[in-house]
C-alpha cells in the first residue's frame, strides 16, 4: 500500500496530515514537558527542605500546580493556533478569550495558594519564634484571598469586553435586592466579622454560653458559621449571627481556678474547731499550687443540722482542668488528715434521740407484782 493510497483511504490531504502531525507532536511535547517540570519541582523542593527558611518552600509549593497547568494551557494554545485555519472565526475568538482568562486564573491561583501557605507558616510554632494568633491569621488570609478573587473577576470581565463601571453600578443597585434576599447570610457574615474584630474567643478556646446549650472547643471560625467540638466529640455548627445576641463565656482565658468547699466536723469536736481552721489556713498558704496572693478564706460558717461547718475559698495557680482536680484532691486529703490528726472526725448526717423519764415511775413499773389470770 502506497502513501497516496493511505491518504485516499483516510481522506486527508497533505496539509491536513501535516496539521494533525503537528498537533500530535505539540500534545506529546506538552505531556513530556509537564512530567519533567513536575519532577524538577519535586527535586528542588527536597533541596529547599535543607535551608533554614520556609518561604522558598511556600513559594515553590504555591507555584507547582499553576505552572504545570500553565504548560497544558500553552500547549493547547499552540495546538489551536495551528488549527485556526480549520476552525470557524467564532471558535478562534472564543479560544483567544479562554487563553487570556486562563492566564489570569492561573496567576490568581498562584497568589491565593501563596497566601494560604504563608498563613500556615505564620501560625506554626515550629517555624516561627513568635507565631501569629490563628484567628487573626485566618481572618487576614480570608480577606486577602477574597480581595484577590474579586479583583481577578473584575479583570476577567474587563478582558472579555464588559464594562467594569457598569458592573459596579449594577452591583450597587442590585445590592439592595440582594441584601433583603440574603439578610441572614449577611447577618452571619457581619457576625463573623465582629468575632474577628472583638475576638471574644479564638480557635482552640473552650467556650460556653449560659443562654444556649453551647459548650466545647472552637475548631474553626468561618464567615458564615463557627464549628465547635463538644466534649462528647460531636461537631456543633453555630451561625455567627448567634454570637451577637447571646452571652459567651471563655473559660480558656481564666487566670485561676477556684476551690470552694464546705466541710463539717462533729459537735463533739467543737473545742478543736478553731485549731483545725488555723492549720487548714496555714496549709493553704504554704501549698505550692495555691496562689496566696488571691482571696484565701477559711472560716467557721454555720451550725449545721448535724455538724459545725467551715468553708474553704481559695484559687489554684493552674487553669488546666485535669491538673486543677489533682490539686483540689490533694487539698481535700490534707484537710482530712488535719482533722483526724486533731482527734476530731468529719461529720455525717446523724440523729440523737433524748428520752426524758421519771426514775420513780420507771422503778414502779419494773417492781410491780405480776398478776396471773385465773385458769378455767
Amino acid at each position: 500500500m502506497t502513501w497516496e493510497t493511505l491518504q485516499e483511504l483516510v481522506g486527508l490531504g497533505e496539509s491536513q496530515i501535516n496539521w494533525v502531525t503537528k498537533i500530535f507532536l505539540i500534545v506529546s511535547a506538552t505531556l513530556i514537558l509537564n512530567f519533567l517540570i513536575s519532577r524538577l519541582f519535586i527535586r528542588i523542593d527536597k533541596q529547599l527542605d535543607r535551608t533554614s527558611t520556609y518561604w522558598d518552600n511556600a513559594i515553590l509549593n504555591a507555584a507547582h500546580k499553576p505552572v504545570t497547568s500553565g504548560i497544558w494551557l500553552i500547549g493547547f494554545a499552540l495546538a489551536f493556533e495551528i488549527s485556526e485555519k480549520e476552525l470557524a472565526p467564532q471558535m478562534v475568538t472564543a479560544i483567544d478569550n479562554i487563553r487570556q482568562v486562563g492566564v489570569i486564573a492561573l496567576i490568581t491561583w498562584f497568589v491565593t495558594r501563596l497566601v494560604k501557605n504563608s498563613e500556615h507558616i505564620l501560625v506554626s510554632a515550629e517555624k516561627m519564634k513568635q507565631p501569629m494568633d490563628l484567628t487573626t491569621a485566618s481572618a487576614i488570609s480570608k480577606l486577602l484571598r477574597a480581595s484577590i478573587v474579586i479583583t481577578s473577576l473584575l479583570v476577567i470581565l474587563q478582558t472579555l469586553g464588559y464594562s467594569v463601571s457598569g458592573v459596579l453600578a449594577f452591583g450597587g443597585v442590585g445590592g439592595i435586592a440582594v441584601g433583603f434576599a440574603a439578610k441572614d447570610l449577611l447577618a452571619n457574615f457581619f457576625g463573623g466579622l465582629m468575632v474577628y474584630l472583638d475576638r471574644p474567643f479564638s480557635v482552640g478556646d473552650w467556650v460556653r454560653s449560659p443562654d444556649k446549650e453551647i459548650e466545647g472547643t472552637v475548631e474553626n471560625i468561618g464567615w458564615r458559621q463557627t464549628r465547635i467540638r463538644t466534649f462528647d466529640k460531636r461537631p456543633l455548627y453555630v451561625p455567627n449571627s448567634t454570637f451577637s445576641v447571646i452571652s459567651v463565656e471563655n473559660p480558656s482565658r481564666m487566670t485561676h481556678r477556684r476551690i470552694y468547699e464546705t466541710i463539717g466536723v462533729r459537735y463533739d469536736d467543737a473545742s478543736q474547731l478553731a485549731d483545725i481552721i488555723s492549720k487548714v489556713k496555714t496549709m493553704l498558704k504554704e501549698h505550692d499550687e495555691i496562689d496566696s496572693t488571691q482571696t484565701l478564706i477559711v472560716n467557721f460558717n454555720k451550725f449545721g443540722a448535724s455538724s459545725l461547718d467551715f468553708f474553704i475559698y481559695t484559687f489554684t495557680k493552674t487553669v488546666n482542668w485535669v491538673h486543677y482536680h489533682e490539686v483540689k484532691q490533694d487539698v481535700l486529703l490534707r484537710v482530712m488528715k488535719i482533722i483526724t490528726d486533731s482527734g476530731a472526725e468529719i461529720a455525717f448526717p446523724t440523729q440523737t434521740l433524748h428520752i426524758a423519764a421519771h426514775e420513780e415511775t420507771l422503778n414502779t413499773q419494773v417492781n410491780a407484782p405480776q398478776i396471773t389470770p385465773p385458769q378455767p
